[in-house]
């Protein structure tokens, strides 16, 4: 898919840079993986398993936002929050874009902050920096439904605290 994009350069390419470097930083820390595991547990099977941790298998695990809705329908379940609509069978470029935003007004009704959510695009395009986006949305959905008691419990990697 970043074929479809011109090549970043000057400071927009330092920026894109270091955003994958993040990306990288976090997956070693094992925050992709702690994401991933905590949504396998949640589904409990219904809806397979991503096949890495790195941002393509990621990528291609959420991509047309189906897992997500399954995802965040549990949490609202569980919470007494109605259901986000979606369509299992994401088909198009359209359906899959709005099974996302789908998901993150979910994210938003659950009590995650904006500031947390991330663009359509950071995960539709499929690109490595913007992904970072992604998993830190769900990461803080895990800490979010932790706080609201769902269990499983999501056993994510705390933030390290200032100055370490």
């Amino acid at each position: 898919m970043s074929g479809f994009r011109a090549s970043k350069s000057g400071d927009a390419y330092r920026t894109e840079a270091k955003f994958e470097q993040r990306y990288d930083e976090e997956e070693k820390l094992g925050t992709v993986s702690a994401v991933l595991t905590w949504i396998g547990k949640v589904l409990a099977g219904d809806g397979g398993q991503s096949k890495g941790t790195d941002f393509q298998s990621v990528h291609e695990y959420l991509k047309d936002g189906v897992i997500l809705c399954k995802l965040i329908n549990k949490l609202n379940a569980s919470a007494g929050k109605p259901a986000q609509s979606f369509k299992p069978k994401a088909t198009s470029s359209f359906v899959a874009m709005a099974n996302i935003e789908n998901f993150n007004t979910g994210c938003k009704d659950f009590g995650v902050p904006a500031t947390a959510l991330f663009q359509t695009t950071d995960l539709y395009e499929g690109r490595k920096a913007p992904m970072l986006n992604v998993v830190n949305c769900l990461n803080q959905l895990g800490f979010v439904a932790n706080s609201k008691g769902f269990t499983p419990k999501y056993e994510g990697i705390a933030p390290p605290k200032p100055g370490e």
